[in-house]
C-alpha cells in the first residue's frame, strides 16, 4: 500500500490544486519548513500541541491568533496548521486577507502524520480535538 499524497498546501488562491500542483506545492511548504524560511504556527488548542506538533513551529492557538499578529513577521511567508485543517484554513484566511503570505496545511496534523511526517515529543501523537 503505498503511502497517501502530501498534505496539500493551500497558498494565495486557496483552490483545489490538480495532484501534480498540490505535490509541488506541498513540496515547497515542506522545503520552506525545512529552510526555516516559513514561519510554522500550531492553531490547535495547548493540549493538543503538547501531545504533538511539527518540529520548530510555534504555537499560537485559535482564541489568541488575532490577539498575537505582532509576534509574526510579515515579511516571512507563514504556514498555519491544525488536526484537520479547518481551524488553520480560518486563520489562513484572516492573515491572507490582512497581506501575509499564508498557508494552510490541507488535511493538518493528521494528513502530515499520514505521509510519514515525523512529531515531537518523540513518540507524539495527533490529540482528538
Amino acid at each position: 500500500m503505498s503511502p497517501p499524497p502530501h498534505p496539500a498546501v493551500q497558498g494565495k488562491d486557496n483552490d483545489r490544486f490538480p495532484e501534480s500542483a498540490a505535490r509541488s506545492r506541498a513540496d515547497q511548504a515542506r522545503r520552506l519548513v525545512d529552510e526555516r524560511a516559513a514561519q510554522v504556527i500550531d492553531v490547535r488548542e495547548r493540549y493538543e500541541h503538547d501531545a504533538g506538533h511539527i518540529p520548530g513551529d510555534a504555537h499560537l492557538d485559535m482564541q489568541h491568533v488575532a490577539l498575537r499578529t505582532d509576534s509574526i513577521d510579515k515579511e516571512r511567508p507563514v504556514v498555519f496548521y491544525c488536526r484537520a485543517g479547518i481551524r488553520s484554513g480560518m486563520a489562513t484566511e484572516a492573515f491572507r486577507a490582512a497581506g501575509w503570505d499564508a498557508y494552510n496545511l490541507r488535511g493538518g496534523l493528521i494528513a502530515w502524520t499520514e505521509y510519514g511526517e515525523m512529531l515531537e515529543p518523540t513518540g507524539g501523537i495527533v490529540a482528538e480535538h
